[in-house]
């Protein structure tokens, strides 16, 4: 039988590589077992469970070593932004877990990027936050979800998506964010300015930065040129 494999596909033989095997009864079942990726194993007290076959196995080692791959492509342009950011003068995070409070309830945001000015000013710090993508089904996805959006917009004057060469047009974009694009010579090419807000950081991320390490290279020689 000859299909395509989806994300769902693999997920589900993750999921039953991980499980005791026990089945759904699905049609996503019904095509991993026909595709020979799943075997039905019948025991002794008469039930059955799934088993994941060799070839299964097989399609797993690849997902892994794909996954892998953008995992290496996407933090090498995290790591790239950040490195902008700090070259600019402002000192920059990766990876943080803040909270906003977006509506009734509150949100948790992960920015790839965080940074705010190297200044002793309150309101001089313009943080800005920069969401990387690499893949568009990874950006389709974030785009659909509002509320994080908005979390970064309370937590950062500017929000930014950095986007690899390719994925997408500036256009699928909303407006409310600017947009960079990682050219495959190493670039990095503002084609949409973010718009800008004046905004005070709250206290609690506040306490979120003083317990994080900001990325080396922050410091400058003439750091008092920045205040």
């Amino acid at each position: 039988m000859s299909f395509s494999l989806t994300v769902v596909h693999r997920r589900r033989l993750r999921a039953i590589w991980r499980s005791a095997g026990w089945p759904c009864q699905d049609m996503v079942e019904v095509e991993l077992l026909a595709a020979g990726w799943l075997e039905r194993v019948r025991h002794d007290s008469g039930h059955e469970t799934l088993r994941v076959t060799d070839a299964g196995i097989a399609v797993l080692a690849e997902t892994l070593q794909r996954n892998r791959g953008t995992r290496d492509v996407h933090e090498a342009l995290v790591e790239q932004v950040a490195r902008e950011m700090t070259r600019a003068g402002r000192i920059a995070w990766r990876g943080l877990a803040l909270r906003a409070k977006v509506d009734d309830g509150w949100v948790m945001a992960m920015p790839d990027v965080f940074s705010i000015r190297h200044t002793t000013v309150e309101d001089y710090l313009e943080p800005v936050v920069h969401e990387i993508k690499v893949r568009r089904a990874d950006l389709l996805g974030d785009l659909k979800r509002e509320g994080k959006r908005a979390a970064y917009l309370q937590l950062a004057g500017e929000c930014w998506y950095v986007i690899r060469e390719g994925i997408a047009e500036p256009e699928e974009i909303p407006p409310g964010c600017g947009v960079m694009v990682a050219r495959e010579a190493g670039g990095l090419d503002c084609v949409r300015p973010a718009p800008r807000r004046a905004m005070r950081l709250p206290f609690h991320a506040w306490m979120v930065l003083a317990r994080a390490t900001p990325m080396e290279g922050w410091q400058h020689d003439d750091a008092q040129g920045y205040l």
